[in-house]
């Protein structure tokens, strides 16, 4: 059972009589990278806000360490946060943009001098304390902002999309630096992302949320390999999505065929969503395949072919590293643990 240091109960968040929270309930353990993931709009920035104080929920409870924090002002809470916008000091090199916090504090100059030194060096910035904002980069400015925030020595930190001005290499280097810092300094990081490879790189645990409502929290890998619903499988990478009747335990039919599942616990001849990844099918000869069809499309992807196929009026969508030839009629397998059965959702057929 984890510890958790930040708890979200029944939280409700309204602007101008538009609900953006709907009665969320959300337990961040102590030491944990979470990651709140979804698209534009869905509430996970006014989440993080909300816990850090600076925007005042509409009813619920956000207790730190079991302590109601909704009445404390955002400098009394043990958080900091870092924005996408970095908000850094033009006039002030380096070190004064990092000790800025603590000369507030009133620190004694020593005490400073050895804190800033201690953040630049644990974001890869010693030897940058004379330098002036404008001589960085995008990811030095980045590393700046968090080396402010961190020299504080917040318990949690909050990080909204702070990889969004940075291009895809850059980004890709600071998702594995992120993870280093959090798990050296062992506090509780809780991210803001609408970016799935982002959240799946470094997150112990993930919330995907939509119109401000958590639809699945899991791990990584259960997100991905187990999405709870249709929303979940399409936000988090590509899925083939198909319509599909439950047999019996063990036994589901779509696509035209009866496949061996490893779902049970469904009603007989229940109506369900089937979910395959496009990584998971396999092309063989067309006498080979448990399902035939009709190569559509053939698109280059660097490390994989995406393939096309048409099958009985279903568009499949396959990653392989061989090509096939547009036109030729080809077989698909699965095996049962590449196929995942979920309940329908409210109000679909």
């Amino acid at each position: 059972m984890k510890n958790n240091i930040i708890e979200i109960k029944n939280l409700v968040v309204d602007y101008d009589d538009e609900r953006v929270i709907d009665g969320m309930d959300l337990d961040i353990g102590d030491k944990e990278f979470v990651t709140l993931l979804g698209p534009s709009g869905c509430g996970k920035t006014t989440t993080l806000r909300v816990i850090g104080g600076f925007v005042e929920p509409t009813a619920g409870e956000v207790l730190f360490d079991g302590k109601d924090i909704k009445a404390l002002p955002p400098h009394k809470r043990q958080v900091n946060t870092v924005f996408q916008r970095y908000a850094l000091f033009a006039h002030l090199n380096v070190f004064e943009n990092v000790a800025f916090g603590l000369r507030i504090q009133k620190l004694p100059e020593q005490e400073i001098a050895s804190r800033v030194q201690e953040m630049l060096a644990l974001v890869n910035l010693s030897g940058y304390e004379k330098r002036s904002i404008d001589q960085l980069s995008g990811g030095q400015q980045q590393r700046v902002a968090i080396a402010r925030a961190l020299v504080l020595r917040p318990r949690v930190l909050l990080l909204d999309e702070p990889l969004g001005a940075l291009d895809l290499k850059l980004r890709k280097g600071m998702q594995v630096e992120l993870k280093r810092i959090q798990k050296s300094l062992e506090i509780t990081f809780v991210y803001v992302t609408h970016d799935q490879e982002e959240a799946l790189t470094m997150s112990d645990t993930v919330v995907v949320m939509n119109d401000g409502v958590i639809q699945q929290i899991g791990s990584p890998e259960d997100i991905y390999n187990e999405p709870i619903n249709a929303f979940v499988a399409n936000f988090i990478g590509e899925s083939n999505i198909l319509p599909g009747i439950m047999r019996r335990d063990f036994l589901v039919e779509f696509g035209g065929a009866e496949f061996v599942c490893v779902d049970k616990g469904f009603e007989k001849d229940e109506q369900v969503d089937v979910v395959v990844r496009p990584e998971d099918v396999k092309i063989v000869p067309q006498i080979s395949g448990q399902i035939t069809g009709v190569v559509e499309s053939i698109i280059f992807k660097g490390v994989h072919f995406e393939i096309g196929i048409d099958s009985m009026g279903y568009h499949w969508k396959v990653h392989s590293t061989q090509s096939e030839q547009v036109g030729a009629v080809v077989g698909m397998t699965l095996t049962p643990d590449d196929i995942h059965i979920m309940r329908k959702m409210e109000g679909e057929k």
